[in-house]
């Protein structure tokens, strides 16, 4: 057994070193020796109906140290983003018909020739949404480009949450320290204003065509907030998608299990409300007095895109709200997601 075990790790390489093992030679003799288990990597590659063992561990070096120390290891895969290790009884080379092109996951195993068998990334013109990057094999959340119909040159930069609930999730609306003026007109609603690495509203016409009946699945809401305490608290609909004209609000069903409570569930079926658009049921418009924009109906259970106040809730029962979880309080950072519940085909 080895009593010590190094590693190192190149772009494609792993070397495990294993130091102070022992050997007995015709059962007389001790020696103890240095061996160096060199494993190579093909990208975008998994051996599958091969493992006999399987773990969450943190990274390739990790997996490959598993592998060394068990005889019956010949290879392995790792997921980069699962983080899943599977430790394999063969080899590509023994069950060819089994390596398959997987993306996200590395396969590893000691014959030199196998980096050449690694795979380049799927074209990303294929990726229609957060979610389809992640079971590709992104999983940093961060900026990326997704490809649809209706939005100039098919394509769009959206946000990624890649880690939250499973991640996967289209970020649309961020608050987070008030460097971002939501008192906007209609056609800033429409087209989407901020910055995507801070605070931004993604564009009402860009909700219609991510859910839009005819090119996609359905899609849930996730909504999560943080007080100025540090406390945080979210909520989940099923069933969410934004009409064209008014953009009509329709969510579905909220999920129990939520912890902020259904304060959207009173503006469902509402349109869309500006300044310079008055839709909702209020003598007044709703959107000039509360200084922003929403789903109001007369006038509001919760309003995520109203004024920020960064002086540790000074808005009181305005600002950015969320009743049914503090009732005029005025929260310190939000954001509003989407994600497909049925995969785009």
């Amino acid at each position: 057994m080895a009593k010590q075990i190094f590693s190192l790790e190149l772009v494609n390489v792993i070397y495990i070193i294993c130091q102070g093992a022992t050997l007995t030679v015709s059962g007389l003799k001790t020696l103890s020796y240095t061996r160096t288990i060199r494993f190579n990597a093909a990208e975008n590659r998994a051996l599958k109906e091969s493992a006999y063992a399987t773990a969450i561990v943190r990274s390739r070096v990790i997996c490959g140290r598993e592998c060394s120390m068990d005889e019956r290891c010949k290879s392995f895969n790792f997921d980069d983003c699962s983080k899943l290790c599977e430790l394999n009884l063969a080899t590509r080379r023994e069950h060819p018909e089994d390596f398959n092109a997987t993306q996200g996951s590395v396969y590893f195993d000691a014959d030199e020739d196998t980096p050449l068998c690694s795979l380049t990334d799927i074209p990303m013109n294929r990726y229609k949404s957060c979610k389809m990057l992640l079971d590709a094999g992104y999983c940093s959340s961060g900026i990326y480009t997704i490809y649809l119909e209706g939005v100039d040159n098919g394509s769009l930069l959206v946000y990624c949450d890649m880690e939250t609930d499973g991640g996967g999730w289209i970020v649309f609306q961020r608050r987070q320290d008030g460097s971002v003026d939501f008192y906007r007109n209609w056609a800033e609603y429409q087209s989407g204003f901020g910055d995507l690495s801070g605070e931004f509203w993604l564009g009402n016409d860009n909700f219609v065509n991510l859910t839009s009946e005819d090119s996609r699945g359905t899609w849930e809401l996730r909504v999560d907030i943080e007080d100025w305490e540090g406390n945080t608290a979210w909520a989940k609909y099923s069933d969410f998608q934004i009409s064209p004209g008014e953009y009509i609000l329709t969510i579905g069903q909220y999920d129990a299990s939520s912890t902020a409570g259904d304060s959207l569930g009173y503006h469902r079926g509402t349109p869309f409300t500006t300044k310079d658009r008055d839709n909702d049921a209020n003598g007044n418009n709703c959107a000039n007095f509360n200084s922003g924009a929403w789903w109001f109906r007369n006038c509001f259970s919760s309003h995520l895109n109203g004024k920020y106040y960064p002086d540790n809730n000074e808005g009181g029962n305005t600002g950015v709200q969320w009743r049914s979880w503090k009732d005029s309080y005025s929260m310190k950072a939000c954001s509003m997601k989407m994600r497909e519940i049925a995969p785009p085909i």
